[in-house]
């Protein structure tokens, strides 16, 4: 993946498989320190031990589907490339978080991509899972968090297709807007 927008995706699309009814992303750039760090915590079925271990194995899988598990292992090349790190940690019941972290300027440190898209597409499960997306740049946060949009909506629904053009456009002008000071 040539994007951390689609690395992030990915390991969301994995939370909201495991049964994540809430989830929280969080991006952190940090200039002064040369550092970016993401975040992605669900409160899914959570991994056992052996499952953790083998995580970032790109031949393994909990899936019955395929025998591959390639998300997490090209997310920690990704890192490792950009002079950073990758830890995950989970539980069975409790959920699984993963920390990140890269330089900043590294030059093989993948682009942002299109964060709007990928909350716009994380929103589409509606009802069925609550997301929170906080991105930081140099102290500066924007925050979405579709529970406060289904507040602010009276009871509608975070799905609706003009709520989800709206929830993009936010996303793109908060970033806009932490990157242009």
């Amino acid at each position: 993946m040539r994007e951390l927008a689609l690395h992030l995706l990915d390991i969301a699309r994995n939370s909201i498989e495991a049964g994540a009814t809430a989830l929280e992303l969080e991006v952190c750039e940090e200039p002064a320190a040369d550092e970016l760090t993401f975040r992605v915590r669900d409160n899914g079925r959570g991994m056992d031990a052996e499952a953790l271990r083998r995580a970032t194995d790109p031949f393994f899988s909990t899936r019955t589907t395929r025998k591959q598990g390639l998300g997490l292992s090209l997310l920690k090349e990704a890192c490792e490339r950009s002079e950073g790190g990758l830890e995950v940690e989970s539980a069975p019941g409790v959920g699984t978080t993963v920390r990140g972290r890269m330089r900043l300027s590294h030059l093989d440190r993948p682009p942002l991509g299109k964060m709007g898209g990928v909350i716009q597409a994380l929103a589409c499960e509606g009802e069925r899972v609550s997301l929170r997306y906080r991105h930081v740049v140099g102290g500066r946060e924007f925050v979405l968090d579709t529970e406060a949009v289904r507040r602010e909506l009276g009871g509608g629904r975070v799905d609706d297709p003009a709520v989800l053009c709206w929830i993009e456009r936010s996303v793109e002008e908060g970033l806009t807007a932490l990157h242009s000071v």
